[in-house]
């Protein structure tokens, strides 16, 4: 290519990661964090007795739902099967995204497609790593598997031990907009920080921060009130 790639600005989405015990906990914690989200991930592996309606008839904002297995941070420990379900149901029943992970058994992904491709929910393919950063080569490998397993949306999230992790992930950025495929990418954990921010400013798809009154539900994330803080200072600097 003879001209740089030119990335298009990014609506800045700020997702607000609840978790809770209960039901009626995640709601209360999902509620005080509205005003200052775009969209609010509900964790139903964070839940005792994970429900999907409760949320969609209480919560105005667009809802994302995410049921994370163990292997991949998560706490759900039941069958993958059973975890599935609930996604399809969250589907079906109108959430605006519904997270599902790269790495789940491939003939279970490939039914979870066929169950919730006349849903309206965006889906959003995710990949973590919780030990580190892979290589530019191994990395871009996971873009493109996301890219043609008909998601709406990836998602690759990485533990940054130094900065050189951090630019490896946001530089996902570039081949994504390449062949216009919506990205969420940053790093955890406290090199990973800045990235959080950097990556809307980059045209990452959206960045996630945990709710001011609610534990973080991964290492590294902000609270809300300190992204948008910081965001209206890059805002005002312009």
């Amino acid at each position: 290519m003879t001209n740089q790639t030119k990335i298009k600005p990014s609506p800045k989405r700020v997702c607000v990661s609840v978790t809770g015990k209960t039901v009626k906990e995640a709601i209360s914690v999902a509620r005080q964090a509205e005003p200052h989200a775009d969209v609010i991930e509900i964790r139903l592996d964070s839940l005792a007795k994970p429900e999907v309606e409760p949320f969609l008839s209480s919560l105005k904002k667009p809802l994302l739902f995410t049921n994370r297995p163990v292997r991949e941070g998560g706490g759900f420990g039941g069958g993958e099967a059973e975890r599935i379900e609930f996604l399809v149901e969250a589907a079906r029943a109108g959430a605006a995204y519904v997270d599902i992970e790269l790495q789940t058994e491939p003939e279970l992904l490939n039914q979870f497609f066929k169950m919730t491709e006349t849903a309206q929910s965006k889906i959003i393919i995710s990949w973590h790593d919780f030990n580190g950063t892979a290589s530019s080569q191994a990395l871009a490998t996971i873009l493109q598997r996301q890219y043609r397993s008909g998601a709406h949306v990836g998602k690759i999230v990485t533990t940054a031990n130094n900065f050189q992790d951090v630019l490896r992930v946001l530089d996902l950025q570039v081949a994504a907009a390449e062949i216009g495929f919506p990205l969420i990418a940053f790093c955890m954990g406290s090199a990973g920080v800045i990235s959080r921010v950097a990556t809307l400013e980059l045209g990452g798809f959206m960045t996630y921060a945990a709710p001011d009154s609610g534990a973080a539900a991964a290492p590294g994330q902000l609270p809300v009130s300190t992204i948008r803080s910081i965001m209206k200072s890059i805002a005002d600097a312009a």
